[in-house]
């Protein structure tokens, strides 16, 4: 028969420095971007009221225990509208995220690969959609193809790929010159074999880490976009709407405008916590003067 495994001092030593290993911005920012994403899916089945039904009866309703976060000046429940408004943010600045990693990426480690002409050309288009923000981008397609979310996530989107594509380079351009680079070479792998088995695996950390950041900044951009009228369109409820239409009436009803700008910020902030976390825990050199 097997004896019980008693925990020991010795024993719990390993198990309480891992746990010390991970960064608390790492646990705070998780908790609270779970806890958003988790509002976002409810939403999707189930909200207190129906986002779209206007009951003017009761319109600018204060706080109270049938309204949780009141009503808005057609009489719709404002915490219903916070929820719904999770989810456009998020698939907003996620879809814009995937958009400036799926094409900035490859341009950044074909850039870094190449070199040359290739190099240039890359990273003066970087240069070029760099001088034009995503508000003026978001004017430009708007202009063309009218206002909308999927306008919004262009805009984002195409604003996100010189990010990436600057950050992959630079980090590609120091592996280069590594051993196992030369190795590869030498047994004649190609410059795209050598990007994609050796030097991307490399960069995931690095990646993940500027992801999580861009996502916090596309919730900013996709907020002031909506503010300004040029995001997701109405019946569709979203944070930066409803602080633009809440600006007018924040002196007698501040519940319209507070509770969309508590959540911006608490979601951002967790994000930029998550980010922080994320580099404090998958920096090597962060890690060894933390004596990991």
């Amino acid at each position: 028969m097997t004896a019980p495994v008693v925990e020991t001092p010795e024993t719990a030593a390993p198990v309480a420095k891992a746990a010390l290993r991970v960064p608390p911005a790492l646990i705070v920012g998780g908790v609270m971007t779970v806890f958003t994403v988790a509002v976002a899916l409810v939403s999707l089945v189930w909200t207190p009221f129906d986002v779209e039904a206007i009951r003017i009866g009761d319109k600018l309703m204060a706080p109270s225990a049938a309204h949780w976060m009141g009503t808005d000046h057609f009489g719709r429940d404002v915490l219903s509208m916070v929820m719904v408004g999770a989810q456009t943010s998020l698939v907003v600045a996620l879809v814009a995220v995937a958009i400036g990693a799926g094409i900035g990426v490859p341009l950044g480690l074909t850039a870094a690969a190449r070199g040359g002409l290739i190099d240039d050309a890359v990273m003066r288009t970087n240069d070029l959609i760099f001088a034009f923000p995503a508000l003026l981008l978001a004017v430009m397609i708007t202009a063309v193809f009218g206002a909308g979310a999927i306008n919004a996530v262009i805009a984002i989107g195409i604003f996100n790929i010189p990010v990436f594509a600057r950050v992959s380079r630079g980090a590609a351009l120091s592996l280069w010159t590594r051993d196992y680079v030369l190795a590869a070479r030498t047994a004649g792998k190609t410059s795209g074999q050598i990007s994609r088995q050796h030097i991307l695996p490399n960069l995931t950390s690095l990646l993940v880490v500027q992801a999580a950041i861009q996502f916090a900044l596309g919730i900013v951009a996709e907020a002031g976009l909506s503010y300004v009228g040029l995001g997701a369109q109405p019946p569709i409820p979203s944070w930066g709407r409803m602080l633009a239409e809440a600006q007018t009436m924040i002196g007698f009803a501040p519940w319209l405008a507070i509770f969309p700008g508590v959540a911006i910020v608490f979601v951002v902030l967790g994000l930029s916590l998550t980010g922080d976390g994320l580099r404090d825990a998958l920096d090597p050199r962060v890690r060894r003067e933390r004596g990991a």
